[in-house]
Formats: structure tokens, C-alpha cells, sequence
């Protein structure tokens, strides 16, 4: 774990590793939550990169006959 320090206008920087890790990118969006007493960053995506993240996922279940 990391240790980071809040600027006085409140701004953090993201250690190298974890930039490099999350391949995040300069201007990139971050969705900000307040969890269970903590602050977790999730970075928004592109549309396009998350083309096939559910290949192999398992369809075959019955639905009701008011669906699709």
C-alpha cells in the first residue's frame, strides 16, 4: 500500500505503478465513491474497450414470457 498527500486544493497524484497497472491516461474521468468510510476512484471506460468482457458468459436460462 501506497501513502499519497492531499494538496491544499484537495488533489491527490496516483502513484506511477498503479497509473501504469489501471493504464490510465491524462484528462482520463473517474467516477468518485464514498465507501464504508473510504474514497475508491473507478475509472471510466471507453465503450469500446469493453467490447467482449462478457464472451463466454453463460445465456442458457429460462425467461419469463413477458421478455424479450
Amino acid at each position: 500500500m501506497q501513502t499519497v498527500t492531499v494538496s491544499p486544493k484537495f488533489q491527490v497524484v496516483i502513484p506511477r505503478e498503479i497509473r501504469q497497472s489501471l493504464q490510465l491516461r491524462p484528462g482520463q474521468k473517474m467516477q468518485v465513491i464514498e465507501y464504508e468510510g473510504r474514497i475508491e476512484l473507478i475509472p471510466d471506460r471507453d465503450i469500446s474497450e469493453l467490447r467482449g468482457f462478457l464472451k463466454g458468459i453463460n445465456t442458457d436460462f429460462d425467461r419469463e414470457n413477458d421478455r424479450v
